[in-house]
C-alpha cells in the first residue's frame, strides 16, 4: 500500500493563489483611488489583446467606450464611493484591435482605517455568450410578436367578414350592436344580422357556434348564409332553424359534429311599431325593455341546440315593439362572465334582468352603450366573446314612424 501523500507546503499553496488570481475565469482589476491601474491579471489582460504589465500605471478609463467614459463618471464612480461597492454595471470594454469586449463589473472599494479610500478592487466576468444569448432572445421575441401580430390581423379580417359590416334597419327602427372579444388571437364563433325579406318585413338573427378558430369560422359563414336563404323561401323562423337543423346535420355528419345556439326573428311593419315572431334554438331568451320602464325576458324555454341532435325540438313565440319599446338579444359571453371574490357567473342570480330593468326604457345606442360598459367592467373575468344585438322604435312624435314607413315601403317596392 502506497504511503499518503504530505499535504502541500505553504510555497505550494502560495503558488496555487497566484496561479488563481492570474488564470480565474474572471478578470481582476486593483485600481488607485484617481482610477489608475494598479494590479490586473492576466486573463482580463488577453481577453483585451494588452501586455499586462503595460497596462499598469494607465487610467482604467481609457479601457471603456466614449458612453461608456460618461457612466462611469456620472454613475459607476460616484454611486461606488458613496456606498463602497456597485453591482452587475453593463459594460463594453475595448480591445486593443479598437474592438469591444462586453462585460459585467462588481467593484468594491478598500478603506485604510480612517476610512480612506486605498483602493478599487473590481471583477469583470465575460459577458459576450450572454449578450448573443440576450440577443437571440429579443429577436425571438420580435419573432413572436410579428407572427402574434399576423394572427390578430387575420383574426379580425376573418372576424369581420362573418359580421355584416352595418344594419340595414327597416324605417322607424334603431338597430344597434356590439361584439366584444375576449381574445384577439381567436375568431370567436358568435354572430348576427338584420336583413330585409318584403318591402314591409325583416328578418334579424344572433347566435353562438361552438367552439373558435378557423372551424368554427366556418361554422359560422355556413350558418349566416343558411339562415338568410333559408328565410327568402320560408318566412317561418322555426322552419328556418329547421333549415339549419339540417344543413348543419348533412354538412358535418360524417365529421365531428358541429352546432350552435340562434334566435331567428321576422320583423312586419305594424301601424306605429313592429310584430316580432322568435324561435330560439337553445339560446338564452332575449330581453323586453318596455317604454313603461318594465323588463321581461321574452318567453322561448325549450328550444334545443341546432345541429346535433335528432329531430331537435325549437319553440317560438310573438310579441310586438311600440314607440319606447327595445328588444335585447345576445350571447352566453355576457351571462357566463366571471364575476366577485368567488368568481360565479355574471347572471347566477339574475343579474342581466336587473341590469334590464335599471336601464329600462332605452334605446338601441343607449342599451348597448350600457351593455359595453357592463362588459368592460368584467375585465379578465370576461372568458368568451359577447354578441349584443338592440332593435329599438324610437318614442315620441320625432320618429315619424308612419311616414317613414310609407317612404320605405314604397322604396322597396320601386
Amino acid at each position: 500500500m502506497s504511503a499518503p501523500k504530505e499535504p502541500a507546503s505553504g510555497d505550494a499553496l502560495e503558488e496555487s493563489l497566484l496561479d488563481l488570481y492570474e488564470n480565474a475565469p474572471c478578470g481582476y482589476l486593483s485600481l488607485w483611488p484617481d482610477g489608475t491601474i494598479a494590479k490586473l491579471n492576466s486573463t482580463i489582460a488577453r481577453w483585451l489583446g494588452h501586455q499586462q504589465d503595460s497596462m499598469i500605471g494607465t487610467s482604467f478609463t481609457r479601457l471603456l467606450t466614449a458612453g461608456g467614459r460618461i457612466h462611469y463618471e456620472t454613475h459607476f464612480a460616484p454611486i461606488l464611493h458613496m456606498n463602497g461597492h456597485i453591482d452587475g454595471v453593463t459594460v463594453d470594454l475595448v480591445t486593443a484591435d479598437g474592438g469591444r469586449l462586453p462585460v459585467f463589473l462588481t467593484a468594491n472599494v478598500k478603506t485604510d482605517d480612517c476610512g480612506e479610500p486605498v483602493l478599487i478592487r473590481i471583477t469583470a466576468l465575460d459577458a459576450r455568450h450572454r449578450r448573443a444569448y440576450e440577443r437571440e432572445l429579443l429577436e425571438a421575441r420580435k419573432r413572436a410578436d410579428d407572427s402574434r401580430a399576423r394572427v390578430e390581423l387575420l383574426a379580425k379580417t376573418l372576424q369581420r367578414s362573418l359580421l355584416p359590416s352595418s344594419l340595414s334597419p327597416p324605417a322607424g327602427m334603431d338597430a344597434q350592436a356590439s361584439y366584444h372579444y375576449a381574445s384577439t388571437e381567436d375568431v370567436g364563433g358568435d354572430f348576427y344580422d338584420l336583413f330585409p325579406l318584403a318591402a314591409d318585413q325583416w328578418g334579424f338573427f344572433l347566435g353562438d357556434v361552438c367552439g373558435k378558430g378557423a372551424g368554427a369560422a366556418a361554422v359560422t359563414s355556413l350558418t349566416r348564409y343558411t339562415l338568410r336563404a333559408a328565410a327568402v323561401y320560408d318566412r317561418d323562423p322555426i322552419a328556418v332553424l329547421h333549415n339549419l337543423d339540417t344543413v348543419l346535420e348533412q354538412e358535418f355528419h360524417a365529421t365531428e359534429p358541429q352546432f350552435c345556439t340562434v334566435i331567428f326573428g321576422v320583423l312586419t311593419i305594424v301601424g306605429d311599431g313592429f310584430d316580432v315572431e322568435l324561435a330560439s334554438g337553445g339560446h338564452p331568451p332575449a330581453l323586453l325593455l318596455r317604454a313603461d320602464g318594465s323588463a321581461s325576458y321574452v318567453e322561448t324555454t325549450g328550444g334545443q341546440l341546432v345541429g346535433i341532435l335528432p329531430n331537435a325540438r325549437f319553440v317560438s313565440t310573438r310579441l310586438s315593439l311600440r314607440p319606447g319599446d327595445t328588444l335585447v338579444l345576445y350571447t352566453d359571453g355576457l351571462t357566463e362572465a366571471r364575476v366577485g371574490p368567488g368568481r360565479e357567473r355574471y347572471d347566477d342570480t339574475g343579474a342581466l334582468l336587473d341590469f334590464a330593468r335599471s336601464h329600462s326604457p332605452s334605446t338601441a345606442q343607449a342599451i348597448i352603450d350600457d351593455i359595453r360598459a357592463l362588459l368592460d367592467s368584467f375585465g379578465a373575468g370576461l372568458e368568451d366573446d359577447a354578441a349584443v344585438l338592440a332593435l329599438g322604435v324610437p318614442a315620441g312624435p320625432d320618429a315619424q314612424l308612419g311616414e317613414s314607413i310609407a317612404a320605405s315601403a314604397v322604396a322597396r317596392s320601386s
